[in-house]
């Protein structure tokens, strides 16, 4: 007989919507599950157990057929046929174990690019954070778009203040066994300046510094761009490099042109970390420019670039690319202890 399922109904939604997510699946059926979990979660137990035992489910909005199968089995106890499926096929690593990838992955810590819906991330932070918790992280940093880019509803500095302080709340819930650390993913300027005021930028842990406009700029003057931010004082990580895209649904764009023996130089000597971005569709930096950027003696950042709870896990993607180019960990910031990283991020 097997054993009885007793994480209750909204665990079972919101793990099926991690491994949904994870697995790239159609962004509906992931917000279908954890709209059901957001539906049932403040109600008392002895009520949904109500109306299953009436099968009123699914006359809760948010609460379809299948959102509704899962709550009831996983109120009788069983585990939810659907959950059970997913597990199967979807949990697990995410990569083969070849070049010590495996045990790369185990070395990090934890994540320094990931969004929240404050920007354009689908999820609130708490669910961000806790999600990252689960996956066994010992810190995530928080890294929500800066104000210019409009379409990712950037922050402007007093929305970020606001940020901060539940960035706050929600590490004093969790009571120090984790910590989500305050960062943001500010845009590079035209002329290399970041995009948000230095008050703020001091305020914040981390900080990713990322190209979004203009990504077909003239090789010289990208390149002048680019070497400008990695001399700021406040840039820490220079992500997703290229800006290119190779797959996925917003179809595929080239990667932007630049001098990138230049540009690696000057993070190797203000001691900026590369980013090894995880998203599939990304695969940013290209091989080429990841093995230059590894013979220079940059240090690097794995990281998700989630904007869902289940992309959290993309790391894995990036400790394979990691792997097989023969970084070793200690190069790789986010495979360091809170403290060590909060330290070097501190110039």
């Amino acid at each position: 007989m097997p054993a009885a399922y007793t994480a209750g109904p909204v665990a079972a939604l919101r793990r099926i919507a991690f491994l949904l997510e994870r697995a790239r699946e159609d962004t509906y059926k992931v917000k279908a599950y954890r709209g059901a979990a957001a539906t049932i979660l403040p109600l008392p137990d002895d009520e949904v157990a109500r109306m299953v035992d009436e099968g009123t489910l699914t006359d809760l909005p948010g609460v379809g057929k299948s959102s509704g199968r899962v709550i009831a089995e996983a109120v009788r106890g069983e585990t939810p046929r659907r959950l059970a499926e997913l597990e199967t096929e979807h949990a697990g690593p995410l990569t083969e174990d070849e070049h010590g990838a495996h045990d790369l992955h185990a070395a990090l810590r934890g994540d320094c690019h990931s969004h929240s819906d404050w920007s354009d991330g689908g999820s609130p932070i708490e669910e961000m954070a806790i999600t990252a918790m689960e996956l066994g992280h010992e810190y995530l940093v928080l890294t929500d778009h800066s104000p210019r880019l409009k379409v990712a509803r950037g922050l402007s500095a007093e929305r970020l203040a606001r940020q901060l302080d539940v960035v706050d709340a929600v590490n004093e819930h969790l009571g120090g066994s984790f910590t989500l650390l305050k960062g943001i993913e500010v845009d590079i300027l035209d002329d290399g300046g970041l995009d948000q005021t230095e008050e703020m930028l001091d305020r914040l842990d981390v900080r990713v510094a990322s190209v979004h406009s203009k990504l077909r700029m003239d090789r010289d003057a990208m390149t002048r761009r680019m070497v400008a931010a990695t001399r700021n004082r406040h840039m820490n990580v220079l992500g997703h490099c290229t800006g290119r895209l190779v797959t996925g649904g917003r179809g595929t764009r080239p990667p932007s042109q630049f001098d990138a023996r230049a540009v690696f130089e000057s993070c190797a000597e203000h001691d900026v970390a590369v980013e090894i971005n995880s998203r599939p569709e990304r695969r940013d930096p290209p091989t080429e420019l990841l093995e230059l950027a590894r013979d220079i003696g940059c240090v690097f950042s794995i990281d998700s670039d989630a904007h869902a709870p289940g992309q959290l896990d993309f790391l894995w993607y990036g400790a394979e690319r990691a792997a097989a180019a023969g970084i070793e960990p200690d190069r790789i910031v986010n495979t360091w202890p809170k403290e060590r990283l909060l330290a070097w991020a501190t110039k």
